[in-house]
């Protein structure tokens, strides 16, 4: 395929994957006010969130089974179907149950477009040019990024639209995105009996949900250590070690283990899950510290946090042609983990008082980090193996930095609303303010409504607090560092993924029907070497 062939097929395909970016973004700068307005819980906040990352991340590897069975093109428009019923049952939300409902209905969605948007680039681009077309999907995440917290912060501060619109803004982009897939993705179905492991599925989804609401509710609803928490923590561990035995002996496991054996995938899968916990833990609640923190407006926020968007737009691009012209990736790899680790390690040193020209160049350095690393864990793996294991290798690295997010957001939520509550209560008692019922209310607060000294020691609170996951999850970017140090840089190949396939089943077609040799000779009828014997065929 030609560049502009290439271009045209991916238009409908950067569409959908922009749609879900703004789901993510679009809301957060809109939260604070959403979870006020409903009244809810920094454990609610959380878990409109998580909601959506676990539902996405649970469906990954059941989507990259489909895309076996199914027609690609048809998977990505029932994905995007799903995002606008999920967004506007979200927009119509009069209670925070419904509105983490809709991001369930939103994540399935997501877990159609990032399972099936990397394979189908995998599949029409070879990873020689696969490096260029990564960074431009890596500016079009970097336009979401940046678009998505402004359009949300200016829908907020308008008054006669509103935080709803927020959640209606993505549907026209969905449906955009449908009919743009229709008209330019021009993509083959190859049928082959494909047995999709509905066991496996259940208990990886149950021991992963089991482990995200112990930790998000733990320390809140409950203390750490209870019977509640004995009680979650054993039933995720049995039903993941229950899901490990059953996918070892599944014909088409939803993750198949065999793939763990090949080096660049087992490092680029642990990388994967690392940053995904550091980058969400540096992402979702920056919105949130601006806002309360620092007292800005939505719009605002959305502003400030163009730095960080700037980097990753800039990185990502730039690190993407720079790998498809001299077919060098290993070092941007590396380099993405160093500055990642440098960026979340100074972020760490943030508190209510930080001059926004520092929070600038530490947000600039985490997003040229991310954007190094993102895209290229996906092209290194996907160089590295078969064809037909294509589709396995990129829902798996797909999975586990949904799942690495999923835990991030959830862990660092729950013990920032334990950090927020000891700090306000200290704040509180040095205050001379009497203390009651632990001196505080889970609710976010309308910052708004709060008296000068009373907004004092909230804005002081969520800056400590906020300050600590960064320190929290700088030490996994550093083992991210070392997982991408160990991978073996291997050159990157010339042909698509529909090409290597091709020539992959033509290869054992071949080998099916050669005559077998005879005793004596080799495989091309010469005579063998002395002292072996020719194989036969069964």
């Amino acid at each position: 395929m030609t560049n502009k062939q290439i271009l045209q097929a991916m238009s409908g395909l950067m569409a959908g994957m922009f749609v879900a970016i703004l789901a993510g973004t679009v809301v957060a700068n809109a939260l604070p006010r959403i979870i006020a307005d409903l009244g809810a819980s920094q454990s609610s906040y959380t878990w409109v969130v998580t909601s959506e990352l676990l539902a996405m991340t649970a469906t990954v590897p059941l989507w990259g089974k489909l895309a076996d069975l199914f027609n690609q093109k048809l998977l990505l428009q029932l994905s995007l179907a799903l995002f606008v019923v999920g967004s506007l049952v979200a927009g119509f939300s009069q209670d925070v149950v419904t509105l983490i409902i809709s991001r369930v209905i939103q994540g399935i969605g997501a877990g159609g477009l990032t399972a099936l948007a990397q394979i189908v680039m995998a599949a029409v681009i070879p990873p020689r040019r696969l490096g260029k077309y990564a960074g431009i999907f890596g500016a079009v995440f970097a336009v979401g990024t940046v678009a998505g917290p402004l359009i949300g912060g200016v829908l907020v501060d308008t008054s006669w639209l509103g935080w709803r619109w927020c959640f209606f803004i993505g549907v026209p982009f969905a449906l955009a995105g449908i009919v743009l897939l229709q008209r330019t993705l021009k993509l083959p179905t190859v049928r082959r009996e494909v047995k999709i492991d509905w066991l496996g599925a259940f208990l990886i989804v149950g021991g992963v949900c089991a482990l995200l609401i112990w930790t998000s509710l733990a320390g809140n609803s409950f203390d750490w250590a209870s019977w509640q928490t004995a009680a979650l923590v054993a039933t995720g561990v049995v039903l993941l070690a229950a899901a490990v035995f059953v996918e070892s002996r599944a014909a088409e496991p939803i993750i198949p283990l065999d793939i763990f054996r090949n080096r660049t995938v087992s490092l680029t899968t642990l990388a994967s899950f690392l940053v995904g916990i550091a980058m969400f833990a540096g992402t979702v609640f920056l919105s949130q510290y601006f806002q309360i923190s620092l007292g800005k407006s939505p719009t605002v926020a959305g502003l400030m946090s163009l730095p960080m968007i700037g980097g990753l737009l800039v990185s990502s691009t730039v690190a993407g042609q720079l790998i498809s012209s001299t077919g060098k990736w290993k070092i941007y790899l590396v380099s993405g983990a160093v500055i990642m680790t440098a960026g979340l390690g100074l972020l760490s040193t943030i508190d209510a008082d930080t001059h926004f020209g520092l929070l600038s160049l530490y947000m600039a350095l985490m997003g040229i980090g991310v954007g190094m690393l993102m895209q290229n864990l996906v092209l290194a793996a996907q160089n590295d193996v078969p064809a037909h294991e294509l589709g396995a290798a990129t829902s798996v690295l797909s999975f586990f930095r949904s799942l690495g997010g999923t835990i991030g957001t959830s862990v660092l939520g729950a013990i920032l609303a334990n950090r927020v509550a000891s700090e306000m209560a200290k704040g509180l008692s040095e205050s001379g303010i009497p203390v009651t019922g632990g001196g505080h209310s889970s609710a976010v607060p309308d910052m708004t409504k709060l008296p000068e000294p009373m907004k004092n020691i909230v804005e002081h609170a969520y800056g400590v607090a906020t300050g600590d996951l960064f320190l929290i999850a700088t030490p996994f970017a550093f083992l991210a560092l070392l997982a991408v140090f160990f991978i073996k840089e291997k050159p990157l190949q010339t042909t698509s993924g529909m090409e290597r396939l091709a020539a992959e089943d033509a290869a054992v077609a071949t080998a099916a029907t050669a005559p077998a040799p005879r005793n004596g000779e080799d495989s091309g009828g010469r005579d063998a070497a002395p002292g072996t014997v020719g194989l036969k065929k069964d």
